[in-house]
């Protein structure tokens, strides 16, 4: 049976990357004022910085509902062909707890909660990629990577040049904010038992710390896989992102090192200046 990998747009693949693992997605919703856009499909970053400029107030995310979930599947689903679909952390949106309602209406559809966002969830589904072309099973496979994800298996960090967005949103109390501003301090935000915390903090400009990051998140570390790294950002200067891949070649020694965008989705939360390194974990 051929096993197709799906996910949610939250998953923040290139469009070559999403062709090169043969992963299709589905957008969430992005409510700009009145107006419902899907990530991936109709909206980008710029529109939503733009929004958040001019209207100086957050866009509104939306999970994917039961219906659109169940078409998706349907469109992609028969006798011969499987699905594995990948979610954002159930502690953060509705999306998983949807998906597995509407996978019901299937015999071959495995949900796998990720636990994390943007390409941490990458990391999983393109593991669950390398294992069904080994000619694992489908069911195994979701089992597999469900275990992994339930046991924190993706460093998955961001740091932020500011926590305004977050603290917007609800996921950043007003104190941490008031305290990383005073402090001029550039936050470090850590996905773990599928929620953010603040894992660590540093001084001064964003463009200087980064550095300093990407060695605290890959030094010492070599119990990784060594397949693919992913380093995700928002915005941030070529200056910035050509000594990031620098500094991540030299500290681990990955296969792959891929640069990816975060989507507008993510975007929506974390705001302009936010970068992250994201690896699996053995």
């Amino acid at each position: 049976m051929n096993i197709q990998i799906t996910a949610d747009s939250t998953i923040d693949l290139t469009p070559e990357l999403l062709e090169k693992y043969d992963i299709k997605t589905i957008g969430l919703v992005i409510s700009l004022g009145n107006k419902d856009y899907i990530d991936g499909e109709n909206i980008t970053n710029k529109d939503i910085f733009n929004f958040i400029k001019t209207k100086n107030t957050l866009p509104k995310t939306g999970a994917v509902s039961v219906e659109r979930y169940k078409n998706f599947f349907a469109s992609l689903s028969n006798a011969d062909t499987a699905i594995i679909h990948f979610t954002i952390s159930s502690e953060m949106s509705s999306c998983y707890n949807f998906a597995k309602i509407a996978s019901q209406d299937f015999e071959n559809v495995f949900v796998v909660d990720s636990r994390y966002l943007s390409t941490g969830i990458a990391l999983l589904a393109i593991l669950a990629k390398r294992m069904a072309e080994q000619g694992q099973s489908a069911d195994k496979i979701a089992e597999h990577i469900q275990y992994l994800a339930n046991e924190n298996k993706v460093e998955c960090s961001f740091i932020l040049d500011n926590l305004k967005l977050l603290h917007k949103g609800g996921r950043c109390t007003a104190v941490q904010r008031f305290g990383a501003n005073l402090l001029r301090l550039k936050v470090c935000i850590g996905v773990k038992d599928g929620k953010m915390s603040v894992i660590n903090k540093y001084k001064g400009k964003f463009e200087n710390v980064i550095g300093e990051y990407i060695d605290d998140t890959l030094k010492n570390q070599s119990n990784y896989d060594p397949h693919c790294c992913f380093i995700t950002y928002t915005t941030a200067s070529q200056e910035v992102l050509d000594n990031a891949i620098k500094a991540v070649k030299e500290l681990g020694h990955f296969e792959n090192v891929y640069l990816t965008t975060a989507g507008s989705t993510i975007t929506s939360h974390c705001g302009e200046n936010t970068i992250g390194i994201l690896y699996l974990l053995k």
